[in-house]
């Protein structure tokens, strides 16, 4: 079992990294605080809390900053109807703090909003995860997500946000008109921010 990978951050997309050690390129899964918190650290050396997800069609990597993190992700994937993607999704969507709080508040509304979900799983989420996640130390997680994007321009805002979705397995055009929808009511969003939107649209 992996613990982590520490090596060089040779890419990064909000949905992936490449993180090469030992001369070895591991694609990493990862959630949009996972990529605001790596952005600016390309071609410099980081690590990350590995959690394999073995399928009999593949074997994935999703990686975390903070240990605390893969734990809350760990803790998700336990919930029945909740498997890798449901659960980064749901990752990807709200900060790890923001989650511990709707966990916490039994808010499930707020939670179901999230694609794939619905209101059964969230409030099953709820249920099997209340004491275990407010356990959980997050090291004093910000519960907004830093807004590290540079490109202010809207096309390549989109562009990114777009590619973002798409690899997260939703389609292309519906991606495009959500991501459309978001800009066109507030054209300075930040990439992170339209695709958090875009997750509860979609």
């Amino acid at each position: 079992m992996i613990e982590y990978i520490k090596g060089i951050l040779s890419e990064l997309n909000p949905t992936e990294a490449v993180v090469e050690a030992a001369g070895v390129g591991y694609q990493i899964a990862i959630t949009l605080p996972g990529y605001s918190a790596l952005v600016g650290s390309e071609e410099k050396e980081v690590k990350l809390f590995i959690t394999e997800v073995i399928r009999e069609d593949a074997h994935e990597l999703y990686g975390f900053t903070v240990r605390a993190e893969r734990q809350l992700f760990e803790l998700l994937m336990t919930v029945s109807g909740v498997g890798a993607s449901t659960a980064r999704m749901i990752m990807s969507a709200f900060s790890a703090e923001e989650l511990r709080v709707l966990i916490a508040t039994g808010n499930s509304k707020a939670m179901a909003k999230v694609k794939g979900l619905g209101p059964k799983t969230a409030q099953r989420i709820i249920v099997d995860l209340k004491d275990k996640a407010i356990k959980l130390d997050l090291g004093g997680d910000p519960t907004e997500l830093p807004m590290a994007f540079d490109d202010g321009a809207d096309s390549g805002v989109k562009a990114e946000a777009v590619s973002a979705l798409t690899m997260l397995g939703f389609a292309a055009a519906a991606s495009g008109k959500a991501v459309d929808k978001i800009l066109k009511n507030d054209p300075a969003m930040k990439v992170e921010a339209v695709i958090r939107e875009a997750l509860k649209m979609l």
